[in-house]
């Protein structure tokens, strides 16, 4: 009878180590696995965009006897980088204002560049503290904190309107499991906590639903 009992146990523990191993393997390759084939997506859709765009003489998928992944987006950050290169120079500069102006002129679309060019030189910029520093919020009500971040200092009609405080802090606040939707606050400085953790760990842990610790 003892060793019925104890045959048994052995055979539970090695399913419960086997069922552990399992989990823990799920965990590990699931989210390498879904990068991987994300980004498998995303470079066959610009090879096959960027492919489309040039004259058949230079369709590098099929000049070549087999395809090369990634070279449409090769080619892409290469003209990037040109147009960037070329851009501070006087040739640039006079297409630049000449197609800006085009686009001022279009009721709906130059609301749109208007904008994103905004965000863009913001989050872009080397002297900006956008999406740089992890705060915790009170939010939606005192005693209830969320993770936060700041993309800058409150300026504006906003500003002017809640002339209040002399010192308010745009906070973004994610959602989980999707940080890319959120709320945005106008915090006064002196009840924002500063955080130690870095951006990246602050999206780890909103993305996980506090599962993954972040910080020290």
């Amino acid at each position: 009878m003892n060793l019925k009992n104890g045959e048994n146990k052995i055979q539970v523990g090695l399913i419960a180590k086997f069922r552990n191993y399992f989990f823990t393997g799920i965990l590990v390759t699931v989210p390498i696995l879904i990068t991987l084939y994300v980004t498998w997506i995303v470079i066959t859709f610009i090879d096959i965009k960027v492919a489309g765009l040039l004259p058949e003489y230079l369709n590098f998928r099929e000049a070549f006897p087999y395809q090369i992944p990634g070279l449409g987006l090769i080619i892409v950050i290469i003209f990037v980088t040109l147009i960037g290169a070329l851009t501070p120079g006087l040739l640039g500069r006079t297409f630049l204002r000449f197609g800006e102006r085009i686009v001022s002129k279009m009721p709906v679309v130059r609301s749109i560049y208007s904008a994103i060019k905004q965000i863009m030189e913001t989050v872009m910029s080397t002297n900006s503290n956008s999406f740089r520093e992890v705060v915790l919020v009170q939010y939606p009500r005192k005693e209830l904190w969320v993770i936060g971040f700041v993309t800058g200092s409150t300026k504006g009609e906003v500003k002017r309107t809640l002339s209040k405080d002399k010192n308010l802090i745009n906070v973004f606040i994610p959602t989980t499991p999707n940080p890319t939707s959120g709320f945005l606050l106008f915090v006064p400085k002196k009840d924002l906590i500063y955080l130690d953790m870095s951006v990246e760990q602050a999206v780890k842990m909103v993305i996980s639903g506090g599962i993954v610790a972040a910080g020290k």
